[in-house]
C-alpha cells in the first residue's frame, strides 16, 4: 500500500542549546489508515504531528507526503493542501461570526469559484455532522460543535490526510464521543487517512494502528490488540490501558477465566455475558 506520510530517522529541537523533542522517529501512515499516536506530557507526539503538514521542518531527516518532501519550499502549498491539521483549541481556528463563513474562509483566500465554495462548504458540514448549526455564531456552541466546525473547516480543502493534535481534548466524554464518531465517519465513509495525536486510551483503542512516543522515540508500535496487551511497558511510560481492558486484566489476575487482551466495552460486555451462562 502506497505510504500517506513516511518520516525517516526524524529528528528535532526547538533550539540549538534544547534537547531533541522528537529524536529519531520513523514512522509511515499508509493511505486510508487510521493512526493513533500516544505518550506522556512532553514525549514529543504534537511536535512529531506539527512535522506532518510542514508546520515545522526537520533538523534531521526527512518527512515525506505522498512522496512530497516537507523540507521543499516547492511542494509547500501541495503539502498544506494534501494534510489538514485540527489543533486542541478550537478557537484558535475559528475566525469568523457565522459557521458556514468560518468554514469557507480558507477556500474563500484561495479564490475557490463560489458554486463550489457553496457545495464544497455544504457537504464539509454535512461530513462533520454541524450542518443544522450553519448559521450559527461559533462562539454560542459546545465545545464539541466547535471542534466539528473546525473539522470541517479542515475538510472543506479536501485533504487526502487529517491530523488531530489532542482534537478531543478539554470537552465532556459526550462531546468526545461525537467528535471520534466524525473522525471515524470521515476514516472508514470517505476514504480520509486520520492521524490522532490522543491521551484516551479508548479513543486509541478504536485506530487500526497504535504508536507510543517516549522521549522522542517511538517505543512501542502495533494494532491496538497487541500494544493494550503489553499493560506492565504501558504503565512505565506513565500510560493506562482502556477501562474495558484494565477490567478484564483485574478479573483475570484473580482468577477469572476471561481473555485479557478484550479493548472495548462491546468485548467486554460480550465476554462477561458468557461468564454468566
Amino acid at each position: 500500500m502506497e505510504h500517506m506520510i513516511s518520516a525517516s530517522d526524524l529528528r528535532f529541537r526547538y533550539a540549538s542549546d534544547a534537547p531533541w523533542a522528537v529524536d529519531g522517529a520513523s514512522v509511515t501512515v499508509d493511505k486510508g489508515e487510521f493512526v493513533a499516536v500516544l505518550g506522556a506530557n512532553g514525549c514529543g507526539k504534537s511536535t512529531l504531528a506539527k512535522h506532518f503538514n510542514a508546520i515545522l521542518l526537520p533538523e534531521a531527516g526527512t518527512v515525506l507526503v505522498e512522496s512530497m518532501d516537507t523540507a521543499d519550499e516547492a511542494h509547500l502549498y501541495d503539502i498544506r493542501q494534501k494534510v489538514g491539521m485540527v489543533f486542541q483549541n478550537p478557537d484558535n481556528q475559528i475566525v469568523a461570526t457565522v459557521v458556514e463563513e468560518d468554514v469557507a474562509f480558507a477556500l474563500e483566500n484561495l479564490g475557490v469559484p463560489p458554486d463550489e465554495i457553496r457545495r464544497r462548504i455544504d457537504d464539509a458540514m454535512e461530513m462533520a455532522g454541524i450542518y443544522k448549526h450553519r448559521e450559527k455564531a461559533p462562539h454560542k456552541l459546545s465545545g464539541g460543535q466547535k471542534k466539528r466546525v473546525a473539522i470541517a473547516g479542515v475538510i472543506a480543502m479536501r485533504p487526502d490526510c487529517l491530523v488531530l493534535d489532542e482534537a478531543t481534548a478539554m470537552l465532556d466524554p459526550r462531546g468526545r464521543e461525537k467528535v471520534m464518531a466524525t473522525i471515524r465517519h470521515l476514516n472508514r465513509d470517505f476514504g480520509i487517512t486520520v492521524v490522532s495525536i490522543t491521551h484516551y486510551m479508548d479513543e486509541a483503542a478504536q485506530a487500526d494502528r497504535v504508536l507510543v512516543m517516549s522521549d522522542g522515540k517511538v517505543v512501542l508500535e502495533g494494532t491496538p490488540r497487541q500494544v493494550f496487551s503489553q499493560a506492565r511497558t504501558l504503565r512505565e511510560l506513565r500510560l493506562d490501558v482502556p477501562q474495558a481492558t484494565e477490567l478484564c486484566q483485574r478479573l483475570a489476575a484473580d482468577g477469572v477465566d476471561i481473555a485479557t487482551d478484550l479493548i472495548n466495552e462491546e468485548e467486554c460486555a460480550a465476554a462477561l455475558y458468557e461468564l454468566l451462562k
